[in-house]
């Protein structure tokens, strides 16, 4: 594990710009407001490098940082002192990764649109269910990416990319309920503290807000998003991977604005997390590392 190519790096705020639209907000049920105290500079570093071509991740219960590695077929996790461990192989592209409070993993399948879970030390995973969508090579129709746990229900949030359809699925992968269809392709998701549904639509270029009731919004005009997180300060963190874009986007939901934290030096920025500390880590896939931006 490397700690090189420390940078500090200065939120270039761009009101919709860079991204060649206007902003728009959520129309309905907006966050209340609260006063903006989320960093305005970071310092980055190179949290990881090597050779694992990282994609999504997740933290476990102990904070450790779980990686899904789709091009190895392999899931791993950095342990706390540096090393990275190898926990499951063989597998079709694993993409998104929820690791859930008793350590059992669940993970995304994109090559065969399957949700599958394991515990560390299991020789195979358990298929838990394989989703309606079948993965193609046309346009915006791969398999599964992000997947995101619910703590307000105990479920998970799966976006069935190929049929553009979005479900709430059991841990035991026995039910299945559909809680919003419509999207180009539905790529990644976040829940928050009231159990409200953030969906990026990477083909629609936009963000869907599927509160627990009331009407579904969103917000349009981003480019291909890639990953979702919300931080501590309830502002939604995106990866963009746009060839024109290629960044780090925050979004204040109360008032629509819109900051690219980083977009220097990426190939292909992905995976996301942010931890209580507002450290944020950036899986970049083609390069083959994770970042890591620490508020200066």
């Amino acid at each position: 594990m490397s700690k090189n190519r420390s940078a500090t790096l200065s939120i270039t705020s761009i009101l919709c710009l860079f991204l060649l639209t206007s902003c728009s907000t959520f129309t309905t049920q907006a966050p209340t407001p609260t006063p903006d105290t989320a960093p305005q500079h970071f310092n980055a570093h190179t949290f990881l490098q090597g050779v694992w071509k990282p994609d999504d991740l997740a933290f476990d219960p102990a904070g450790n940082i779980w990686f899904s590695d789709g091009v190895h077929g392999t899931i791993d996790r950095i342990n706390a002192d540096g090393t990275v461990s190898l926990l499951m192989k063989g597998l079709r592209r694993p993409e998104g990764v929820v690791v859930l409070a008793d350590n059992t993993v669940v993970f995304a399948e994109q090559i065969t649109n399957r949700i599958l879970s394991f515990t560390p030390g299991a020789p195979t995973p358990t298929l838990l269910h394989k989703m309606p969508g079948s993965a193609s090579s046309a346009p915006c129709k791969d398999g599964i990416n992000g997947i995101a746990f619910d703590p307000t229900t105990n479920t998970l949030i799966i976006p069935d990319s190929p049929t553009g359809d979005v479900y709430r699925m059991s841990l035991d992968g026995k039910t299945l309920t559909l809680l919003v269809s419509g999207m180009a392709r539905p790529d990644s998701a976040v829940v928050d503290k009231q159990g409200t549904v953030y969906i990026d639509d990477q083909c629609g270029g936009s963000i869907w807000r599927v509160p627990r009731s009331g009407s579904i919004t969103h917000m349009d005009g981003f480019g291909m998003l890639d990953d979702i997180v919300i931080d501590p300060h309830g502002n939604l963190l995106v990866t963009d991977v746009s060839s024109s874009i290629h960044a780090l986007i925050r979004v204040n939901l109360v008032t629509g604005k819109r900051e690219i934290l980083a977009s220097q030096g990426y190939e292909k920025p992905e995976g996301l997390l942010v931890d209580a500390k507002d450290d944020i880590y950036l899986a970049d896939d083609d390069v083959g590392k994770i970042e890591e931006y620490v508020p200066a």
